[in-house]
């Protein structure tokens, strides 16, 4: 019996203890003045006596985003996007948007016409600002290639023509020089190449090949000024056969199909042609 009543005394205690609190808190006391008052040390306890209660006005910190709440608001009333407010207030997009997501849209305005025409003209500025980059990054690495010596020509030209020239195969023997690309820079490399190993332009056989729907004539012409040479010395020109069903992608004016150049009495020079390829692929296997 002396045990059940001390509990009863010890609650009695507490409840004691909560009305003061209680009474203190709801005259504005902080949490720390109803501590002294009461001479209560334990935190869980103190939160006990005051549970359900809540702290005066004076005790809550000021919330730091309040300001930027309310500007945000105000800014979203004026019709601003959340990009806007975003930049104006240096805060994140989602906070922009938690603080005003209940307000009304503002109202557009521009038509849609004038949004196109405003999405179109930025697209223009990226792309051209993208196309002066690309353009000054080849220039800057043209520039640190110089001059080319024999040696780099040499080597240069193997490794070309072994990339996009014709080769001789086991099932099918044809010990043969002959080129076809249609990229002009590419013809021209490889004519370079031809003239340091000696070949003399007139064991050159040159045709174009091109689609049939394309403007023939001007193709002859622009190859044959590459080359240098008359048209008439052109061979028969290689015809693709158009299929209808086959949406075309290298058309236009700067479509011009490919040139072929086969070098005449050249089974000696493939020979070696493929001996120096061997030879650079032995190197360049023992250097690793």
């Amino acid at each position: 019996m002396a045990h059940t009543s001390g509990m009863n005394g010890k609650y009695a205690d507490f409840e004691r203890l909560r009305e003061e609190a209680v009474a203190l808190r709801r005259r504005g006391y902080s949490l720390r003045q109803i501590r002294d008052e009461l001479q209560v040390r334990n935190k869980e306890t103190l939160q006990r006596l005051v549970e359900g209660e809540p702290p005066p006005e004076w005790t809550k910190r000021p919330n730091a985003k309040d300001d930027l709440r309310a500007r945000a608001r105000e800014l979203r009333q004026q019709g601003w996007t959340y990009n806007q407010i975003q930049a104006e207030l240096g805060c994140s997009k989602s906070s922009v948007s938690l603080w005003v997501r209940d307000l009304p849209h503002p109202e557009p305005k521009c038509t849609p016409a004038e949004r196109q025409a405003r999405m179109n003209a930025g697209l223009a500025r990226l792309r051209a600002s993208q196309d002066r980059e690309r353009e000054e990054t080849k220039r800057a690495a043209a520039t640190e290639i110089g001059a080319l010596s024999d040696r780099e020509l040499f080597l240069l030209g193997v490794g070309l023509y072994w990339a996009e020239g014709s080769k001789d195969k086991p099932h099918a023997r044809r010990e043969a020089v002959e080129f076809v690309n249609s990229d002009p820079s590419m013809i021209t490399v490889f004519l370079a190449w031809l003239d340091l190993l000696g070949v003399s332009r007139d064991r050159l056989h040159c045709r174009v090949m091109i689609h049939e729907s394309a403007d023939v004539d001007a193709a002859e012409h622009y190859w044959a000024d590459l080359m240098g040479l008359d048209r008439a010395r052109l061979g028969k020109t290689t015809l693709k056969k158009h299929n209808p069903t086959t949406v075309r992608k290298n058309t236009g004016d700067a479509y011009r199909g490919c040139l072929g150049i086969k070098v005449r009495q050249a089974a000696d020079l493939y020979r070696r042609i493929e001996g120096w390829w061997c030879g650079i692929v032995g190197a360049a296997t023992s250097a690793d």
